[in-house]
């Protein structure tokens, strides 16, 4: 089938979706994630035939993203039954008026109507992102890459059954075939099909997708994080947390990719860094970080010099820029030159330089001593979530429900006349 046809079909099945109610829509996504779990085993069959194929041509971080076992189907079930949970978002009356003349004037959330996503090698976006669309009363469009292709459409498959089960229209969900750059042109440039655009994945989709879309486009994902050091920081919480921020999952968009650390006690924090990352993991048979340091930093610890382009680079991989600077606002200013406005940090006993980096830094999310990694819809209390969002309208950082929702006026009178 076509690129065009799914989106003709996805469009005939959107009313359905709209105008289901919470308990269809519900029971939609319960029993999407039962299947999910009924069919492990093929899901399962298809992931080990995308990782054989993927082997070689990508790095072993990027495989975990691709890879599924039983725990991880399992928590993509759990997703989808935690979005169940949350309230629908749909109807949900924003703001109500009623103005000197009688008229009753109501903000009202509704659907977006067809949102297309184009992601990359992370199979359990597929139920994330199917599961959000429905509750908000859309249906959803996926287009993924082609290293992921064969999980997706199993995936595909299990949550296609689940809306069979609730009476909603398989078309409400659809597979992209078509794993070439023509079927994400054909996206972006669908008018009157597409009503919302999501990519996700690395700067390169992300910018074409802006670029060169017609349609309607939130720009997500691409994090260079940052995690500033203050001079006033306790050390041993800035360690807990770059390592964490690091290594953890160095593969995800709110991993750090840089440490900033202030001039005053970059002598005693870094060579501990070093010895953290580097040492410590390698001793421990883990893949070390491999700092890469500006002329500051490296005239206090070991690493390799950063080179032109290291400050502007989402790794995704055990490789951390490190910089000195001069203090908070030195910190700021290169975050403000080199940051994509994911998520940023600083770590410090100080209350007021946090108050002032958190004010200085214009980012979706800013933390106070604490880790990058936390920025995520289940984290942050919306289920899962469709992607981070690094723009400033509509939508910013996780996106959730009420993210996935536009909204109308709706007026009511008793005859009035202007």
């Amino acid at each position: 089938m076509t690129t065009l046809e799914i989106l003709r079909r996805a469009n005939n099945a959107k009313t359905a979706v709209a105008l289901a109610g919470s308990d269809v829509k519900n029971k939609a996504l319960y029993a999407m994630a039962e299947a999910m779990e009924k069919r492990a085993p093929a899901i399962l069959e298809a992931n080990a035939l995308d990782l054989e194929g993927a082997r070689g041509a990508v790095s072993e971080v990027m495989l975990d993203r691709l890879a599924l076992d039983g725990s991880r189907i399992r928590g993509m079930a759990d997703g989808v039954r935690e979005v169940a949970a949350l309230p629908d978002p749909v109807g949900v009356v924003l703001r109500r008026e009623t103005r000197p003349n009688g008229l009753m004037i109501e903000k009202t959330a509704v659907p977006m109507g067809v949102i297309a996503i184009i992601y990359e090698s992370r199979p359990n976006v597929t139920s994330d992102a199917a599961a959000l669309a429905l509750k908000a009363g859309s249906a959803c469009v996926l287009r993924c890459g082609k290293e992921a292709h064969r999980s997706a459409a199993a995936v595909v498959d299990a949550l296609r059954e689940g809306l069979s089960a609730a009476g909603l229209p398989q078309d409400a969900l659809g597979l992209v075939e078509d794993a070439t750059r023509q079927s994400a042109r054909e996206l972006m440039t669908a008018s009157g099909l597409v009503d919302l655009l999501i990519p996700r994945g690395g700067a390169g989709l992300i910018r074409a997708c802006v670029e060169n879309a017609t349609v309607p486009v939130i720009e997500t994902g691409t994090g260079i994080c940052h995690i500033y050091v203050d001079k006033d920081a306790d050390l041993d919480m800035a360690l807990d947390i770059v390592d964490n921020a690091k290594c953890s999952r160095p593969s995800v968009c709110n991993a750090a990719e840089v440490c900033l650390v202030h001039r005053d006690i970059a002598g005693a924090f870094l060579p501990r860094l070093k010895e953290r990352l580097v040492d410590a993991r390698a001793a421990r048979d883990l893949p070390p970080v491999e700092l890469r340091l500006d002329q500051g930093a490296a005239s206090v610890t070991g690493g390799v010099p950063a080179g032109p382009d290291d400050f502007d680079t989402e790794f995704l991989d055990y490789i951390l820029a490190v910089k000195v600077v001069d203090g908070v606002d030195g910190a700021c200013a290169h975050i403000a030159a080199h940051s994509t406005g994911h998520s940023e940090a600083i770590v410090t006993e100080n209350a007021a330089a946090a108050r002032r980096f958190t004010a200085l830094v214009d980012s979706a999310a800013v933390y106070w001593n604490a880790s990058t990694r936390f920025t995520d819809g289940g984290v942050f209390g919306l289920g899962c979530e469709m992607g981070i969002s690094t723009q400033r309208l509509h939508a910013r950082g996780p996106m959730g429900l009420s993210e996935l929702c536009t909204y109308k006026y709706v007026i009511r009178g008793t005859g009035q006349v202007r």
